[in-house]
């Protein structure tokens, strides 16, 4: 646990000892013995995690283990209850904070299931977030980025994505197939540059075809600057991704940590070794209650 505490600059800012030295650093996404629940039902356990910018990790884990709930709790979804535990982005408490105001300290989540938003274009979307996350002191109804500008950069990106410009004049996900939903988070991705990425089962429900297109793009959108957590069961998206570290969560519990070679034995052989060299854990799982997001999501983060 941090000790030092205080709100100089933000609610829940944690005073760092040397601000130049902080500085120099890259930033660091920090959890700390997390403990969540939903309806008085313990879902996260104590979960630790270390991420920073740079850094690729995968976290995998059984049906109902917990994966997609830190994922909502991280952005900040009001269905789930902290009981305890800090996050932290270089010092600020994050779970003091709106979705937005996390949006704009760095932090992306690329949707399992993408929400339609009729009637507001893909282009109006992507100008009011990223002018939102580049200037977050901007006031609704103040300037937003240049349009030209904005459209020099979109048109970019893009290209550099291979999806049509009429893509960018379609309502938000109304319509699109399941790829196209997926392509939207990896431009809004492209657009934004988090710090932090993190991409709940995004390979879920694709084709061959469309995982691959969204694998070659994050390793291309993936940098120094950008961390990604990849949330997944198999080892599609991490064909081009290979992570540094590799978390296996068991109800509700991080129990395993390692390289890239850990997801392909989870690929490969499933979690039946994990279960077994983890009884005690394993014997705490249970079958996975319908999520609170199956009855309302939340909307994407601007």
């Amino acid at each position: 646990m941090l000790k030092e505490r205080g709100v100089p600059d933000f609610p829940g800012m944690l005073k760092p000892r040397n601000r130049n030295t902080i500085a120099s650093m890259k930033s660091v996404l920090k959890i700390e013995n997390l403990c969540v629940a939903v309806a008085g039902k313990p879902i996260l356990k104590g979960v630790d995690l270390e991420i920073r910018q740079g850094e690729i990790h995968a976290l995998m884990g059984p049906n109902g283990s917990g994966k997609s709930t830190l994922a909502y709790v991280l952005m900040g979804h009001p269905k789930y209850e902290i009981t305890d535990g800090l996050v932290t982005i270089d010092g600020i408490n994050i779970l003091e904070l709106e979705p937005d105001a996390r949006a704009r300290l760095g932090l992306f989540l690329a949707f399992q299931y993408p929400v339609t938003i009729p009637g507001v274009k893909v282009a109006d979307f992507l100008r009011h977030a990223i002018s939102n996350v580049r200037n977050p002191d901007r006031k609704e109804g103040e300037g937003l980025i240049p349009m030209r500008e904005f459209r020099k950069e979109l048109k970019s990106k893009m290209d550099e994505l291979g999806m049509d410009p009429d893509f960018a004049r379609r309502y938000l996900n109304e319509g699109f197939s399941g790829g196209e939903k997926k392509r939207m988070e990896i431009l809004q991705l492209a657009m934004l540059r988090p710090k932090f990425a993190i991409l709940d089962e995004t390979d879920s429900g694709l084709d061959s075809d469309a995982v691959r297109f969204v694998s070659e793009s994050l390793s291309r959108l993936i940098g120094p600057d950008m961390a990604v957590v990849i949330i997944t069961h198999h080892e599609r998206l991490l064909e081009f991704n290979k992570p540094q570290q590799t978390h296996v969560i068991l109800a509700g519990r991080i129990v395993e940590n390692g390289d890239a070679s850990l997801a392909h034995e989870l690929h490969d052989q499933g979690y039946a070794g994990v279960r077994s060299r983890h009884p005690e854990v394993a014997a705490e799982e249970q079958q996975p209650d319908a999520s609170p997001l199956q009855a309302a999501a939340p909307a994407a983060p601007a």
